[in-house]
């Protein structure tokens, strides 16, 4: 199997590059060289917006782009008479706002045009698709975590709850959740046939309360948990999804993202292993990074203040 990476130097590109090197494929990969690379792996250099022309054939093209989708409009082109089958990872944020819970794969998307993250993964969908057509695979996960995170989510959860305290847990605390290690769906990316997939967990795969848990053992059970209803958090103006990542309350307006409809995934061979193993094995990479962890420089760090924290949970 020949594989080519367009990025594969962090998180969801990296476990790509990994799984098919740990399959023993012939992995290229094509990027700007300013992370990490692997050194089993072809490593070919330059800038996905001034697109050169690859020399090779590829029996498989994984692409993880999230920027203009022009870039993605050259690259497919480009291999489209030289790559077989062409998978781009894509988002479930393509389904036109608000979402709604159980949308499936043929929920109406948004515009293909605009700056919005939402608008440009739909402008790479349609990219793949017309380049490729039924030889396109594209893959819309929701919430990805696993070691290698640059995101910041469970990164985040995992140190404050290693500092230890009283630790505010935002309720409920049986909140069913969704989400997928990237190990996971850099699997699925590989094996997937042809087709649009929703690409996580079944609904409840984790709850708020099995997830920090999980990370409370992991990280030595320094920290008391204190749930909190969301009705408190929202008089104290506690922001979702980035002040405490991961958690959206039920009645949030993206609620849905907990509650994608992924049984055309499952069907087509989509495993997703416990969280447990999923916060163990993030916790075990941060333990032995003896730095901070990365960071995507164009998203804001995830994380409510201390201070504001310790105000919320004194008021109750």
């Amino acid at each position: 199997m020949r594989l080519l990476v367009l990025g594969g130097s962090a998180f969801v590109g990296r476990a790509v590059v990994e799984e098919g090197v740990a399959r023993g494929y012939d992995v290229t990969t094509f990027n700007r060289g300013r992370g990490w690379a692997h050194p089993d792996a072809t490593a070919l250099h330059g800038d996905r917006l001034d697109w050169p022309e690859l020399a090779g054939e590829w029996d498989l093209v994984v692409d993880t782009w999230a920027q203009d989708p022009r870039a993605v409009q050259a690259s497919a082109a480009s291999l489209a008479e030289r790559a077989g089958r062409y998978v781009y990872i894509s988002s479930c944020s393509v389904y036109a706002p608000p979402p709604v819970m159980g949308a499936d794969e043929h929920t109406p998307t948004v515009a293909p045009e605009g700056e919005d993250y939402a608008n440009v993964k739909r402008g790479g969908e349609v990219a793949v698709l017309a380049a490729f057509g039924d030889r396109a695979t594209l893959l819309r996960p929701g919430l990805i975590l696993g070691p290698h995170e640059d995101v910041g989510r469970l990164p985040w959860w995992l140190l404050r709850l290693a500092r230890g305290g009283d630790t505010l847990a935002p309720g409920p605390a049986d909140l069913p959740l969704q989400l997928i290690d990237a190990r996971d769906l850099a699997a699925f990316a590989i094996d997937a046939s042809s087709g649009t997939y929703n690409s996580v967990s079944r609904r409840g795969h984790a709850t708020m309360r099995s997830l920090l848990e999980a990370a409370r053992e992991v990280t030595g059970t320094r920290a008391t948990l204190r749930w909190i209803d969301p009705t408190i958090l929202a008089q104290h103006d506690v922001e979702a999804w980035t002040e405490l990542p991961i958690w959206l309350p039920p009645d949030h307006e993206y609620a849905a993202l907990h509650g994608a409809n992924v049984e055309q995934a499952h069907a087509a061979g989509l495993t997703t292993r416990p969280a447990e193993e999923t916060v163990a094995d993030t916790w075990a990479w941060l333990s032995a990074l003896g730095d901070a962890p990365p960071q995507r420089a164009d998203i804001p760090p995830h994380g409510i203040a201390p201070e504001k924290e310790q105000a919320i949970l004194q008021s109750i």
